[in-house]
């Protein structure tokens, strides 16, 4: 899980950077100081990198109207400490605003993007994955399939789920009309009667792998499913923008 950005002294020997036009989004920003923002990047080429944007604050700086959630931008920065310096931020264009359900759909992508991707670690299948799931919710389609889909992805290349249609006991495939649960630590596996995991149709778990949620009764069991793993893995710790979405009955 995701900590905190240090704003220690730079260390010595550090090489400074300076990355220019990278593609990037703003994941989230607050206050530093009085006229400036940190802000958290997730970038195509660099991955997940927290930028001091100063004077993002004052009225006059041409930072102020860019460096807004869900527009793809060209980001330049440089430095040497885990915060670097924001050098320009400019808006590319070319999607489609949130709005109404969809936008707070697009805040839950990035709280889920803030917890489980590392500082740095480039991922630029989930980097595509963001674009394409902001670009199918700016189109209206279905929230619950798309945020489901991206829920798998991510926890998919976070190392916290293997092969859906592999059984971890039997080491063969699993069978559509038999029920499994995906133990966290182990995987895929038999559901035993009593336990407290929820369970799912091996159907569920193939359509769940190759992204088909035609299903009424996969739909009801993936969202079950993906809720317990993201609370585990979230160590019980709530998302915010997740229960608001309940709340709406949008998730």
């Amino acid at each position: 899980m995701s900590v905190a950005p240090s704003l220690s002294a730079p260390k010595k020997n550090v090489k400074e950077i300076r990355i220019l036009h990278q593609p990037g989004f703003v994941l989230h920003s607050y206050p530093y100081k009085e006229t400036s923002l940190i802000v958290d990047i997730f970038s195509r080429e660099y991955g997940r990198v927290s930028l001091v944007a100063k004077g993002a604050k004052r009225p006059t700086s041409a930072l102020r109207s860019v460096l807004q959630t869900f527009q793809p931008l060209s980001i330049s920065w440089t430095g040497k400490t885990e915060v670097r310096t924001l050098t320009t931020a400019e808006w590319v264009g070319g999607m489609l605003p949130l709005e109404k359900s969809a936008l707070l759909c697009g805040f839950y992508l990035n709280e889920l993007l803030v917890k489980f991707l590392l500082r740095e670690e480039v991922n630029t299948v989930l980097f595509d994955l963001y674009v394409s799931t902001l670009n199918q919710l700016a189109h209206n389609e279905n929230a619950a399939i798309v945020l489901r889909k991206f829920e798998l992805i991510l926890l998919q290349q976070a190392g916290f789920i293997g092969d859906l249609g592999y059984c971890v006991q039997s080491r063969e495939r699993i069978l559509i009309d038999h029920y499994y649960v995906i133990d966290p630590t182990r995987g895929v596996r038999p559901f035993v009667s009593g336990e407290g995991l929820p369970q799912v149709l091996g159907k569920t778990l193939f359509d769940m792998s190759v992204g088909d949620y035609n299903d009424p009764v996969t739909q009801l069991q993936s969202k079950q499913l993906m809720r317990y793993l993201l609370s585990f893995h979230l160590h019980g710790i709530p998302l915010n923008t997740r229960q608001i979405l309940i709340d709406l009955q949008k998730l």
